[in-house]
């Protein structure tokens, strides 16, 4: 407390910290808390039916198609934001002046990719995929369009990753002979993997919530996705179609549940994976 005496200024500022995590904390709990009080008493155990009906209000199909479309999603996100990031943090900041350039262009373009509103991305897939591409409404369509929305995330996410990396691991790869491209595979991304898992848990998330994209470009079908060009729909849009509807408001307060479990989950395994590989 005596450095705290001798500036104030420094009390100040863990009282504002400390009342912003505390506030922080609790929204995130008033929210848990909320949701599990009004959903757990309305899970019925036909919902975890294969097929849905309006009598059972199964969630098991949109469950599965959830994963598949976050599966697919980051199948077609990681490699181009690993690589994206690779250039930009090892190759073209050591680059001529116009790499410089380039590299200030990529950010510019990430920086509004991240700022485009998600109902945009969706008429963009719409008319991109659906009409011109001829897909229809499909799991490759909102896939594309997921990864679209996430790649700018990933993207700066593995960026710091990268550059959290000392340079003196470089240095020492490069002084026992070793090439740029086996420092890069064999050094720095093993380093970089924790920072590299914490961007795809944040773009899990972000696929795992969304709901206008993919209903112009996934569709709401009822049925399991038995492939890449057949329609489906996600846990978000399922809830958000019954909150639509006014008539299942209960169902909808369950699938917010199941939903909530599937992110925490999904969040708890790559923490793990992570720890593991660290």
């Amino acid at each position: 407390m005596e450095v705290y005496k001798n500036h104030p200024g420094s009390l100040v500022m863990l009282i504002l910290t400390l009342l912003a995590a505390i506030i922080t904390v609790g929204v995130l709990l008033s929210l848990i808390i909320y949701i599990l009080v009004k959903g757990i008493p309305n899970i019925r155990l036909s919902m975890f039916s294969w097929h849905y009906t309006t009598e059972n209000n199964s969630m098991m199909p949109f469950l599965i198609n959830t994963v598949l479309m976050t599966l697919l999603t980051l199948i077609i996100a990681v490699p181009v934001g690993v690589c994206s990031a690779i250039y930009l943090v090892e190759y073209a900041n050591k680059g001529s002046k116009f790499q410089m350039m380039l590299v200030k262009v990529m950010r510019m373009t990430t920086e509004t990719l991240q700022g485009i509103p998600s109902i945009i991305y969706g008429l963009f897939g719409f008319l991109a995929f659906v009409i011109t591409c001829g897909f229809s409404y499909s799991l490759l369509g909102g896939a594309i369009i997921m990864a679209l929305m996430v790649l700018p995330l990933i993207m700066r996410s593995m960026e710091e990753a990268l550059l959290s990396v000392p340079d003196s691991f470089r240095e020492g790869s490069f002084g026992l002979g070793a090439g740029r491209l086996r420092t890069v595979f064999r050094v720095v991304l093993p380093s970089a993997v924790p920072g590299i898992l914490s961007g795809v848990i944040l773009a899990i998330g972000r696929i795992v919530g969304e709901t206008a994209a993919l209903m112009y470009t996934a569709g709401t079908s009822t049925d399991v996705c038995t492939g890449f060009l057949k329609p489906c729909r996600t846990l978000a849009v399922h809830m958000y179609q019954l909150l639509c509807e006014g008539k299942y408001m209960d169902a909808a307060y369950a699938t917010a549940v199941v939903l909530l479990i599937l992110v925490i989950l999904i969040n708890a395994l790559s923490s793990s994976v992570a720890k593991k590989l660290t």
